[in-house]
């Protein structure tokens, strides 16, 4: 910590928070995303549009929180939402 200055000791005590904050909140979508994958490896419909819902409740809120830009989220929502018409289509 090379601050010596008020302002500058608060800031990087703010920016220690906000990156631990951000941290658990990607790691979560992360984990979101990764059990989404594997509910449309598995071709299960049901569980698929079930955790689309969640993920992207998840993605959007990211996005409102500042961890995410509101262009990222909507390319990953989009996407996702793609390939779950597909599969349903499938099926």
């Amino acid at each position: 910590m090379a601050e010596r200055i008020k302002s500058g000791i608060k800031k990087h005590r703010q920016s220690l928070k906000k990156r631990e904050r951000n941290t658990v909140v990607k790691s979560d979508l992360k984990t979101q995303l990764k059990k989404f994958e594997a509910a449309l490896e598995s071709k299960d419909l049901a569980t698929a549009q079930a955790l689309l819902k969640e993920t992207e409740i998840k993605l959007r809120k990211a996005a409102s929180k500042g961890v995410m830009k509101k262009e990222t989220v909507s390319r990953k929502v989009s996407r996702i939402s793609k390939r779950v018409s597909a599969l349903s289509s499938e099926a």
